[in-house]
């Protein structure tokens, strides 16, 4: 469950977010559209924990049932490493790693011992049809190959909430359908809740929810 409540941010003298409210279920897969600028990325920014609201406003953001502004900073590590996982538009995969090495990097992270990592990591391949690719590095992989490996790798922990940055940006219609019908797939076989931030209408129309974005409010 994820519960923003006057939510601000600024950059500069610019009034990036002006109170945004929002409630988002457990399972929910939900789309945030606007204008570029209009604070999509910003507010996923916030949601994630990578960065925080304006403290001049009584803002508040719980996570699943846990009130994020009472974390210390090893705490809120913790939780964003094991409770939030993200999919950028660039994919943000290490060249010099395979497709199994990047899909661990989260769970070295949180000391999983290898063997541990591996095995979850060769399910997700499994899972995602990426078992001819387990030893390839990014460069060797295709633009849906690369998006389905940062899929992996923000499921890697077996996070609650799965935070979507434009993750259709760089990729065909036929494969940005795909990826469309994956989270279907993952929300129904795994109950995952989704928020992701995006230009692409077919991915918004299969949200369970679109909110707009404008002027730094939520329509």
């Amino acid at each position: 469950m994820i519960i923003a409540e006057n939510i601000h941010k600024f950059y500069e003298k610019n009034h990036i977010l002006n109170g945004i409210n929002l409630r988002i279920d457990q399972g929910e897969i939900v789309s945030l559209v606007g204008a570029s600028g209009a604070g999509k990325t910003t507010l996923l920014q916030i949601l994630g924990t990578i960065d925080v609201p304006d403290k001049n406003h009584k803002s508040k953001l719980i996570l699943n049932n846990k009130k994020i502004s009472e974390f210390n900073s090893d705490e809120l590590a913790n939780f964003r490493n094991q409770e939030i996982g993200f999919v950028f538009q660039f994919h943000q995969l290490l060249p010099e790693f395979s497709v199994i090495e990047n899909i661990c990097i989260p769970a070295f992270i949180n000391k999983t011992p290898r063997v541990i990592a591996e095995s979850r990591a060769n399910e997700l391949i499994n899972y995602l049809g990426l078992e001819n690719r387990v030893n390839n590095k990014p460069n060797e992989l295709s633009g849906g190959e690369k998006q389905r490996v940062a899929v992996a790798r923000a499921l890697i922990n077996n996070p609650s909430i799965i935070l979507a940055d434009e993750p259709s940006g760089n990729l065909d219609s036929k494969t940005s359908n795909s990826l469309h019908d994956l989270f279907s797939d993952l929300r129904k076989d795994f109950k995952y809740t989704f928020v992701i931030a995006t230009h692409d209408v077919s991915l918004a129309k299969k949200s369970d929810r679109i909110l707009q974005i404008s002027d730094g409010i939520i329509n």
